[in-house]
């Protein structure tokens, strides 16, 4: 009898200690997706680079194409135009079929203009800032169409979420001649606390490491040309030691973007400083991409275009490839780079045809 009590007691044990086991979870599938102009697509790539499918999207008449943000997790992206009323912002649901009549897209403000800031960071729902020329205010959206108010300045035109966090940083400037500030919001933005501000230029394009721990972000001139040089700069997430840690393009629209292990940042340096048409002009820039490493300060030069320009490096998340628009004689492609072997300079296009916008996706 003590033996059979012995051995159910082992069996209990066992049972247990097997319940109490992890049960294994898939990891997200990691893919490129880019737009194809010509004809008119989404274009899924696997991380190898194959074509994994084609989701048809026609940009709306006299609207143009600015930009597409991926989701940090999960199936969405979301579509930024330029349409006659203002920026537009719509969802794609990156999981649709090749069929055009399944794909899945939504615009969740349809009365104002509306601009993307920023993802949430578990991917549910953006950032946006509406009706920018009337009652300029941030919203929360999802995909399928609610939003809530948040509750900052009506003067902010940056924001950035925390990793595994609702807290998030917001960028406020009053324009020309008053410089800019960044601060921290929590509980939604109910309370704020300032981080960092400088009078003499705007912060842009201010993102969160990938552990939370230091924000990067680039300072631009503020005044009234178009387009200069700048720097950029990193600093502790609660704005202490702040630095500077290169020259960088500036007044392009072009973020930089953190690596995944959260110790390289690749960015776009002007390599025409000098040339005036440049600073008027966008067609006169010449730019290539840059790593730096963070904590040594060392450059590393991606691209070595002498004509021509590229637009922001998104990294593949698993930090081994950059891609990113180059525009070459007036064409813009897709191209990408092998960030282990980034001095070498070897660089790939993706389409033959005209594309753009190039974003990671991990669903």
């Amino acid at each position: 009898m003590r033996g059979k009590l012995i051995t159910i007691h082992f069996l209990l044990i066992t049972s247990f200690l097997l319940s109490c086991q992890s049960t294994p979870t898939s990891q997200p599938q990691t893919s490129l997706i880019i737009y194809r102009f010509n004809p008119p697509a989404f274009i899924e790539y696997s991380t190898d680079f194959q074509l994994i499918k084609e989701i048809p999207f026609s940009i709306p008449p006299s609207c143009g194409l600015n930009n597409t943000f991926s989701a940090p997790i999960g199936k969405f992206l979301v579509i930024e135009l330029n349409c006659p009323n203002g920026q537009t912002v719509l969802f794609l649901d990156a999981s649709s079929s090749l069929s055009a009549s399944s794909a899945s897209i939504t615009q969740p403000v349809i009365d104002s203009d509306s601009q993307f800031l920023a993802w949430t960071s578990d991917g549910k729902a953006a950032y946006l800032k509406v009706d920018s020329l009337g009652s300029p205010r941030v919203i929360r959206a999802d995909p399928a169409g609610a939003y809530d108010p948040i509750v900052i300045s009506e003067f902010t035109y940056d924001l950035s979420a925390k990793p595994d966090s609702r807290d998030f940083t917001f960028t406020v400037s009053r324009g020309l001649g008053y410089g800019s500030e960044i601060q921290l919001a929590q509980s939604n933005g109910r309370n704020t606390q300032p981080l960092y501000s400088d009078q003499y230029t705007y912060i842009s394009f201010a993102r969160f490491s990938p552990d939370g721990k230091h924000i990067a972000f680039i300072k631009i001139p503020d005044t009234p040309t178009p387009f200069t040089v700048g720097e950029l700069w990193v600093m502790d997430a609660d704005g202490s030691n702040p630095r500077k840690l290169a020259d960088a393009d500036a007044g392009h629209g072009y973020a930089a973007n953190w690596s995944s292990d959260g110790q390289k940042i690749a960015f776009v340096v002007r390599e025409n400083p000098e040339d005036e048409h440049a600073d008027q002009s966008s067609e006169a820039l010449v730019s290539n991409i840059y790593i730096v490493d963070v904590e040594s300060g060392e450059l590393t030069q991606v691209t070595k275009y002498t004509e021509g320009r590229v637009e922001t490096p998104f990294w593949s998340p698993d930090g081994n490839t950059l891609a990113f628009n180059a525009v070459i004689n007036g064409r813009m492609n897709v191209s990408i780079a092998d960030a282990t072997t980034a001095a070498t300079g070897e660089i790939q296009s993706l389409e033959t045809e005209s594309a753009c916008c190039p974003a990671w996706m991990r669903k």
